[in-house]
């Protein structure tokens, strides 16, 4: 009488939200400074993809036995769909399991890194709730948006040193802050120390200095989504924020989740977006039919200390990735291999869909009820977890990982 099977890291529970139907990528290595390699995961595995094609004699070796995303990002959207396909069939198909399982690693004995060489970097502002919550804050007197909000993706770049992978802790930066009612500004470490809970869009395929993307390119030069927080110091950015706009309040630190989920993944979480009330310009234009619907469907969860803070909708976005990266070439800026765009804070309608903690406290005059404490913006110690999933094909569910900081006292002058 035959036994019963070995249960294999290959033979996942239903409903996993890491099965084959997902694959998301990332970088690992078996020690924190052991060799970097490309990773898939699969269920609480990771798939060293380049061992596993090298076993398989597969000829997407060269893109896979790698130390970073950034070979087969610049491969374009033929290879990402051919190499997604071969992985596919590698997880699932039985003549492979004795070849590939000697290559999937348990993720509690792997070190993640960050997944992919950051080429530059551009934060957007395209939630309506969220531009409409900080106008009514900050311009009581005046419209919420200004006139050119529902005309054009608002957007700023940042500095892409300092995006880092999930995990790693956010320093408290420094700088001048000023009160209104303060007669000089003073230097210190930031007293309202916030999130800005994002999606990230990576772009895989470059483009020439001088053309402009458009609308229906999106798909040829975005690999896939990252969970982001555009962590943000608001006492240093209100200072400073005339007349260019955001710099050292923003810059310190951008992290991003561990795993790139491809776009392919995304597909039955793919919605139109919400019905704009104001004409646009025909490079953003996006009522053409034969355009593939640009905006997702992602569940997001805002975690404070393990306390459950927000759930922002990221289906109600007023701009999409296409329109974004639409505007953010239209110019003749060129596209770069690891070049990442943020959405901007994500907020929905009610307060606990709110991105952002000067929301969700209305600028610390309403903190948070946590069970370890009141919270106006964070303190050191605090570990803030962005996470999500997206509704898949046949009531699946698609997992975007999660994207973890803890706030860190900064450090002694002259250390």
């Amino acid at each position: 009488m035959a036994g019963t099977p070995e249960h294999t890291p290959l033979d996942l529970p239903e409903g996993d939200p890491f099965g084959p139907h997902n694959l998301p990528y990332g970088i690992f290595s078996e020690s924190p400074d052991g060799a970097r390699r490309i990773g898939v995961r699969l269920g609480d595995h990771v798939l060293d993809a380049g061992a596993a094609a090298s076993a398989l004699g597969s000829p997407y070796v060269s893109l896979l036995a790698r130390p970073s995303l950034n070979p087969l990002l610049a491969a374009g959207r033929t290879a990402w769909s051919d190499v997604r396909r071969a992985l596919t069939a590698w997880v699932t198909v039985p003549a492979h399991r004795e070849t590939v399982l000697p290559f999937l690693h348990p993720l509690s004995a792997v070190t993640l890194h960050l997944p992919f060489d950051v080429a530059d970097y551009v934060d957007f502002y395209a939630s309506e709730n969220h531009a409409s919550n900080l106008g009514r804050l900050f311009r009581p007197d005046e419209e919420p948006l200004k006139p050119n909000w529902k005309h054009l993706p608002v957007g700023y770049h940042g500095r892409s040193g300092t995006v880092v992978v999930s995990g790693t802790d956010v320093v408290r930066p420094s700088g001048q802050r000023k009160g209104p009612a303060d007669p000089a500004p003073v230097f210190g470490p930031s007293v309202r120390l916030d999130i800005e809970t994002e999606v990230g869009y990576v772009v895989g395929a470059p483009s020439a200095q001088g053309t402009a993307v458009p609308l229906s390119a999106y798909r040829d030069h975005v690999f896939g989504l990252c969970l982001l927080n555009d962590w943000s110091a608001r006492d240093i950015q209100s200072w400073e924020t005339v007349p260019l706009g955001p710099h050292l309040g923003k810059s310190f630190a951008t992290s991003i989740s561990a795993w790139i989920t491809p776009l392919e993944a995304l597909d039955a979480a793919r919605v139109t977006a919400p019905e704009r009330s104001v004409p646009l310009l025909p490079y953003l234009d996006d009522a053409d039919p034969s355009l593939d619907p640009a905006g997702y469907d992602l569940r997001i969860t805002v975690s404070l200390n393990g306390h459950v803070i927000s759930e922002p909708p990221f289906s109600g976005m007023y701009w999409t990735g296409a329109q974004m990266l639409a505007h953010m070439t239209v110019n003749g800026a060129s596209l770069r291999t690891g070049d990442l765009y943020g959405s901007g804070t994500i907020s929905g309608t009610e307060e606990n869909e709110r991105g952002s903690l000067i929301e969700m406290t209305w600028n610390g005059s309403h903190p948070l009820e946590l069970p370890d404490g009141k919270r106006g913006f964070l303190e050191n110690g605090d570990v803030v977890t962005l996470s999500a999933w997206a509704p898949g094909a046949n009531g699946t569910r698609v997992g975007l990982g999660e994207v973890t900081g803890r706030i860190v006292a900064p450090l002694p002058a002259g250390s």
